[in-house]
C-alpha cells in the first residue's frame, strides 16, 4: 500500500499549532476545521487522504464509508474508541495512533494505582484527612504475586518490567506479539481460559475492538482466585462493571480504574465502593500530551516520506514494508500471489505459505498477507484489497492462508539468502521465488526449476505455460501468434522437464497497433504488477 498519492489532511480536532507546521513542512496540504457536525465532516473528507483527530471527532461508519478518498486515520492518543476500527478496516483505511509519547505516562500512572492498591494507600490517605490515626488498613505485598497483564504492547511491556523489580511474575496474553517477543521482557503468555485462574492482580491494556469489549465479565470473575485486585488503564467497555460489582461482593479484593464505560460515570455504585479506587482520566495528564499531539503529525510526514511507520492498529504487516531489506520480498509476495490467481483463477481452500532460510525467520506473518493481495487484486469484488483490509476479505474470498517456516534453504540452488513458496493445496499449483539482489524472480513452477531464474519485473506481462520440450515448431508459432495480436516478445525462459513437458515463460511486450486484435491465444497471461 503507498501512501505517495496522500496530499491533502484534515485536522478536525484541536491541536498543537506545531502540527500544522510540520504537516506543511512535509509538503502536506492541510486544513483545520472543528466542531464538525457530521454532514459537515463527510463533506470536507470528499478532497482529504488524511484525516487526524482526538477525542471529539466520531468516526462512524457512515463517516468512513463515505468518505471515497480517505487512506489514513490518525488519532493523538493511544485510545481508538471515536473510531469505528472495523468499518476503516474493511474499507482499507489504515489507522494509527500515538504510541510512544504517552505510553510512560501511562504505564507510570499503572504501576502508582497498583501500589495504591496493594497497599490501601488513597483510603488510609482519607482517614488521616478525617482525623483518624487508623492502623488497621492491610496491605499486601507485590513480591511472589502473580500479576497478568492482558494487552502487551508499549504500556503493557513497561508495565511488566518496572513491576519485576518488585519480585511480582508477569503473565499475560496478546495474540497480536509473539511468545517469543512477550519472553524477551519477562512475560510468559499463557491461553485465556489459563490465565484468569492464576491473577493476583490482573491490568488491562488492550484497545477497544468487539474481540475486547466485556472481556472482563460474569463468566471471567468466576474464574478468579479469590482476593484478585482487578486494574482498568484502557477502555471502560472492556470491563464489565456489573459483573465487577458483583465481584467485589463475592470476594474479590478491589479495583482501581480511571476508564468507565460513562465517563463521567453516572452510577457511582462501583466509584462509591470501599475497596475501588477511582480517578479521571489522567494516563497523559502531564506534558507527554502535548508531545502525543505532535507526535501524530510527525508520523504522516515519515510514513508519506516511506521513512517510518509507527502506530498502526489495524495492519501490522504495513510496518514491515518500510524497511529496505524487506521491500523486494514484498514485491515478491505480490507476484507470486498474482501468479496463483491468474493461474488458478479464482482459487478455494488453503494457500500454503513457506518462507525457506534463516533470514526469512520472522517474515512469514509479513509477506503472507501481502500474498493475499496478489490473490485478490485486480478481481471485480475486491478491487480495493490492500494490506489494511486483505485478512478479512481473503477469509470472506473462502481462502484459508496457513504460514509456516523452515530454516534451511536446499544447497542446490545456491542462493544463501532464501525462498519463498506458495501452493495451492488442494491442487497441482506451487510457484517458488527468491531475491536475487533486489529483484524478486521466479525459481520453479510445480517443482520444476528454470533454467535461468525469471525476473519479476513489475508491470511487465508474463506468458506461462506447458509444452513438450521436442516441439521445434512450438517456439515459432507461439512468436507468430504473438506478432499477430500486436505483441513483442522480450525475452524466453524453459524449465526442467517436469512430467514429460516443460515450462515455458516470456517477458512480452504489447504494441497496441488500430485495427489488431489482442485476444489471448495461449494459456495464461500474469499481469505482475501492472495499474
Amino acid at each position: 500500500m503507498a501512501f505517495a498519492n496522500l496530499q491533502k489532511v484534515l485536522i478536525s480536532d484541536s491541536l498543537d499549532p506545531c502540527c500544522w507546521k510540520i504537516l506543511q513542512d512535509g509538503e502536506l496540504q492541510v486544513v483545520e476545521k472543528q466542531n464538525l457536525s457530521k454532514e459537515e465532516l463527510i463533506t470536507e473528507l470528499q478532497d482529504c487522504e488524511g484525516l487526524i483527530v482526538r477525542s471529539a471527532t466520531k468516526l462512524t461508519t457512515d463517516v468512513i464509508n463515505a468518505a471515497e478518498k480517505l487512506q489514513v486515520v490518525g488519532r493523538a492518543s493511544t485510545d481508538v474508541h471515536n473510531v469505528d476500527l472495523e468499518a476503516a478496516t474493511r474499507k482499507g483505511i489504515l489507522v494509527m495512533n500515538t504510541p510512544n509519547e504517552n505510553s510512560l505516562s501511562a504505564a507510570e500512572l499503572t504501576c502508582g494505582m497498583i501500589m495504591c492498591q496493594a497497599r490501601q494507600i488513597p483510603q488510609a490517605t482519607a482517614a488521616m484527612k478525617d482525623g483518624k490515626w487508623d492502623k488497621k488498613f492491610m496491605g499486601t505485598e507485590l513480591n511472589g504475586k502473580i500479576l497478568v497483564i492482558l494487552g502487551l504492547g508499549r504500556i503493557g511491556r513497561e508495565v511488566a518490567v518496572w513491576m519485576q523489580s518488585f519480585g511480582t511474575k508477569t503473565e499475560g496474553y496478546d495474540p497480536m506479539v509473539s511468545p517469543e517477543v512477550s519472553a524477551s521482557f519477562g512475560v510468559q503468555q499463557l491461553p485465556l481460559e489459563e490465565i484468569w485462574p492464576l491473577c493476583d492482580f490482573i491490568t488491562v491494556h488492550t484497545p477497544l475492538m468487539p474481540s475486547t469489549t466485556g472481556l472482563l465479565n460474569d463468566s471471567t470473575f468466576v474464574l478468579y482466585k479469590k482476593g484478585v485486585c482487578v486494574v482498568n488503564c484502557a477502555h471502560g467497555r472492556i470491563v464489565d462493571e456489573g459483573a465487577l460489582l458483583q465481584a467485589l461482593q463475592l470476594g474479590c479484593a478491589g479495583a482501581a480504574l480511571y476508564a468507565f464505560m460513562e465517563e463521567p460515570p453516572w452510577d457511582h455504585a462501583l466509584v462509591d465502593h470501599k475497596n475501588v479506587n477511582s480517578y479521571p482520566l489522567l494516563d497523559a495528564s502531564t506534558k507527554a500530551q502535548s508531545r502525543c499531539k505532535e507526535e501524530i503529525a510527525v508520523q504522516f510526514v515519515d510514513m508519506v516520506k516511506g521513512r517510518a511507520l509507527v502506530g498502526v492498529m489495524n495492519a501490522q504487516a504495513l510496518t514491515s514494508t518500510f524497511f529496505l531489506h524487506t521491500k523486494p520480498w514484498i514485491s515478491m509476495a505480490e507476484a507470486v500471489g498474482t501468479l496463483m490467481r491468474a493461474w488458478a483463477g479464482s482459487p478455494k481452500g488453503t494457500i500454503q505459505v513457506v518462507t525457506q532460510g534463516l533470514s526469512l525467520k520472522n517474515a512469514g506473518n509479513c509477506l503472507s498477507p501481502v500474498v493475499t493481495v496478489g490473490l485478490l487484486k485486480d478481481s471485480s469484488n475486491h478491487a480495493d484489497v490492500n494490506l489494511v483490509n486483505a485478512k478479512l476479505l481473503v477469509k470472506e474470498a473462502g481462502l484459508n492462508v496457513t504460514t509456516s517456516h523452515n530454516p534451511t534453504v536446499p544447497g542446490e540452488q545456491g542462493c544463501g539468502e532464501g525462498f519463498l513458496s506458495v501452493a495451492l493445496a488442494s491442487a497441482p499449483y506451487q510457484a517458488v521465488g527468491f531475491v536475487q539482489g533486489t529483484t524478486p524472480v521466479l525459481q520453479a513452477l510445480n517443482g520444476a526449476a528454470f533454467r535461468l531464474e525469471v525476473p519479476l519485473h513489475r508491470g511487465l506481462p508474463l506468458l506461462l505455460f506447458q509444452a513438450q520440450p521436442s516441439n521445434p515448431t512450438m517456439l515459432p508459432t507461439m512468436i507468430g501468434l504473438l506478432a499477430e495480436a500486436g505483441v513483442q516478445l522480450l525475452s524466453y525462459q524453459t524449465s526442467v522437464v517436469s512430467n514429460g513437458d516443460t515450462w515455458h515463460v516470456m517477458d512480452l511486450f504489447l504494441v497496441f497497433t488500430p485495427g489488431k486484435s489482442h485476444e489471448n491465444h495461449v494459456a495464461k497471461l500474469v499481469l505482475h504488477g501492472a495499474p
